[in-house]
């Protein structure tokens, strides 16, 4: 065992003098809450994603279900996700009054089992949510296979699902940010997708959240962005920074909405991470490329997050340890605590949460999604880890499990 003890935390936000100036400016120009600095945020999201409109909100959670609220699904209803996920993907379609579809995953897989997803499509089913998982990007060609298959079964409720004619497909890419696959982007493939900002992921702006999403023939952008507006901000008929004009004061409610907009204190952390993305992927990518390789030839199975089709954005270091269990995981991670290495795991399955289960789920009808988490370890990766703690993670977490 090593002497010399570090510590490195499991995934620490990379904050820059850039940062703080943006910041500062925002405090100093007397608009901290949503107004110029969202907006720009908002219109730069989109320029990179590739895609035509982009909101901003508080959390990757708030878009999830305000899009379920827009696509106007509700009690009666099913969404489809993965077994294999964090609460939000599915607490979301709970928020709605919707009813929860669990799908295990495939076989060795992160991702849900698409022969089982297309078998869960119901009438009444209207979402499926797909889990970009570590920052990989889903076979959305699969899903996208699966909900042409079953366009039959589709019951539309209001003129924007009409527009669709099929199951909507949502995507959790809270993970995904600046992802990539066939040559697109996170963005552009999935009729809506969701980022998450908060505080561990790859761009942060402390808490936040983007929902953006591909053109729908037949609804205007413009009327689609206000309903975000609107949902996000009480149902007031004008932003505080619409009221601001001279003699512009009044406005309507026109729902009992929600509170869930994003600050321009957020988007000017937002505005500098974005300005220094390409560096902070491509230093991922060096570190997922020394994991890789110190980890090859191990009993180990890594997720693969670059091939001849895809480019993840390197989020998480998911290491299974082949044959071994929960206990002996959980040994292997308090080990690594034990000379300052925080680990992690991703993920506990729904079906295992006191929450999940209440609603009826078992994870004995999940074999797949819990052979992945029995014997899962999340390494540390993150851009403030340079070369020599990467060579000290990986040297302690060989030494561990050997």
């Amino acid at each position: 065992m090593n002497t010399i003890l570090r510590n490195i935390p499991f995934s620490p936000p990379d904050m820059t003098t850039s940062e703080v100036s943006e910041v500062s400016e925002a405090l100093r120009s007397g608009w901290i809450t949503t107004g110029p600095r969202t907006k720009a945020f908002e219109r730069q999201l989109s320029n990179y994603c590739h895609t035509g409109t982009t909101v901003c909100l508080n959390s990757a959670t708030a878009c999830m279900e305000l899009a379920l609220r827009v696509l106007g699904v509700g009690p009666g209803d099913e969404v489809i996700t993965s077994a294999y996920t964090y609460t939000a993907t599915a607490s979301v379609t709970c928020h709605v009054g919707a009813k929860v579809v669990l799908v295990d995953t495939a076989p060795d897989s992160y991702e849900m089992d698409y022969d089982k997803l297309c078998a869960a499509i119901t009438e009444r089913t209207k979402v499926v949510m797909p889990v970009d998982l570590g920052g990989v990007v889903c076979d959305y060609d699969r899903i996208y296979a699966a909900v042409e298959s079953r366009k039959r079964l589709f019951r539309p409720a209001n003129e924007i699902q009409k527009a669709f004619g099929r199951v909507i497909v949502l995507a959790d890419a809270a993970h995904a940010f600046g992802a990539q696959r066939q040559g697109l982007m996170c963005g552009q493939i999935a009729d809506f997708t969701s980022f998450s900002f908060h505080a561990v992921k790859n761009l942060t702006t402390a808490e936040g959240g983007a929902l953006t999403w591909r053109p729908i023939d037949g609804i205007d952008d413009e009327w689609l962005y206000r309903q975000f507006q609107l949902l996000s901000l009480h149902g007031q008929s004008k932003d505080a920074l619409a009221k601001t004009q001279l003699g512009a004061w009044e406005y309507d409610i026109v729902a009992p909405n929600f509170k869930c907009n994003m600050t321009d204190i957020m988007a000017g952390i937002g505005l500098a991470q974005l300005k220094r993305y390409p560096e902070m992927l491509y230093r991922r990518r060096q570190l997922i490329g020394h994991y890789d390789e110190a980890l090859k030839g191990y009993d180990v199975r890594l997720l693969n997050h670059y091939g001849s089709d895809h480019a993840s954005s390197g989020h998480l270091y998911l290491v299974r340890l082949v044959g071994k269990d929960v206990d002996e995981r959980n040994d292997v991670i308090v080990r690594m605590a034990e000379r300052g290495i925080a680990c992690n795991v991703h993920y506990k399955p729904l079906p295992m949460m006191t929450a999940y289960k209440t609603l009826g789920f078992d994870i004995a009808d999940y074999p797949n999604a819990y052979n992945q988490y029995r014997n899962e370890v999340t390494l540390p990766l993150h851009t403030r880890l340079s070369d020599d703690d990467a060579e000290y993670v990986i040297r302690n977490f060989l030494e561990i499990i050997h």
